[in-house]
């Protein structure tokens, strides 16, 4: 797959995007995540080495597989792959200048680290392309085209179920649920919605399950180290994730280095049911790239604005009292670091007046 062409390149670090959606009757994301294994990080850092501050006329072998994820993700126009080149033309720098503008990176037209490490990340498979819609200075969040949205009276409630016979023995059903349960309920305390396990799974508003390779739905996952799961927007429901992966609960119970956090994932995918498409604000849980090993969990200002554009809000909620908490910690921060210098200072002085 392409993505794997990437791999194959770029020898990543941790992990690399996850493969192309395909067309469906509703808009499919993905969440993907590789670790590194390379085995010799030498070699490793020397063909990611190689691609480094490239710039418009450099000829990198290599750069045609980079044109085929960009055209994917939305920076390319449609060209024909089978003549592409490995040369970094104009195209090919115009790419990179709304990449980096998209994601938040210094503006170069070069395939400088910061970019190389954003290309390498862990990220969904949506295409970038749904976040160019009504980019505002002061938002970021994005809807799919045509913004599809659960269209039931307010308030709403909607239905999950766990398909009996999709699920992994890697983790308890229990403790899968309770994750479930807190990732729908931070979407609830925010909007007027609410989320009702049924075992009705057949008539459930959302069905979740754990597949392997091909299961249907026009998406095969690709084992482990690739695709962790997608979701469908509204009002499909279908919620897969990919069975072979090291999911976890908690990291301090699972080691492994590419253990994936559940319910980031599992936050992440129900704004895409609910029909938010990817934020461009890294803070937003809505933000294209996880890296294993790490935990996005709380909405942001952005997911919860984004949200409540489609639905309103909850009557229990208020963005004020979160924006209050937000300054409080960072106040709390400040006075922290406050107290420690003026320690530090007291300390430094004592030490100078013993030594004299």
């Amino acid at each position: 797959m392409l993505l794997y062409f990437v791999f194959s390149i770029l020898f990543l670090y941790y992990n690399t995007p996850c493969s192309a959606a395909r067309p469906t009757p509703a808009v499919t994301t993905t969440l993907a995540t590789e670790a590194a294994t390379a085995k010799d990080s030498n070699h490793a850092w020397q063909s990611f080495a190689s691609f480094l501050d490239a710039r418009k006329g450099s000829h990198v072998k290599g750069i045609s597989e980079l044109k085929r994820y960009f055209h994917h993700f939305g920076y390319l126009p449609s060209q024909d792959f089978n003549n592409i080149t490995d040369i970094f033309d104009a195209r090919f720098e115009t790419a990179i200048v709304r990449y980096q503008a998209k994601l938040g990176l210094q503006i170069t037209g070069k395939l400088d680290f910061d970019t190389l490490n954003q290309i390498t990340a862990p990220r969904c498979g949506v295409p970038d392309d749904a976040m160019f819609h009504k980019l505002h200075a002061s938002r970021h969040y994005m809807y799919f085209p045509g913004k599809p949205r659960w269209t039931r009276s307010i308030p709403m409630t909607l239905t999950y179920s766990f398909s009996q016979e999709n699920l992994i023995k890697s983790l308890r059903l229990s403790d899968i649920k309770e994750v479930f349960k807190r990732a729908f309920a931070k979407w609830g305390s925010v909007t007027p919605l609410s989320f009702v396990e049924t075992e009705d799974y057949v008539f459930a508003d959302i069905k979740i399950g754990f597949y392997s390779g091909d299961h249907g739905d026009g998406e095969p996952f690709d084992g482990v180290l690739g695709v962790l799961a997608h979701s469908f927007s509204p009002e499909s429901g279908k919620f897969h994730l990919d069975a072979e992966e090291t999911w976890a609960i908690d990291f301090g119970l699972e080691k492994s280095k590419v253990a994936v956090d559940l319910e980031s994932v599992a936050v992440h995918e129900i704004g895409h049911l609910l029909g938010l498409a990817h934020s461009s604000a890294e803070e937003a849980v809505m933000y294209p790239s996880l890296k294993p090993r790490k935990k996005k969990l709380d909405l942001s200002v952005d997911d919860i604005q984004g949200v409540q554009a489609l639905y309103g809000s909850n009557p229990n909620f208020t963005l004020g009292s979160l924006l209050e908490s937000d300054i409080s910690t960072s106040q709390a921060v400040d006075l922290i670091r406050i107290r420690l210098s003026q320690w530090w200072i007291t300390l430094v002085v004592a030490l100078m007046l013993g030594f004299t």
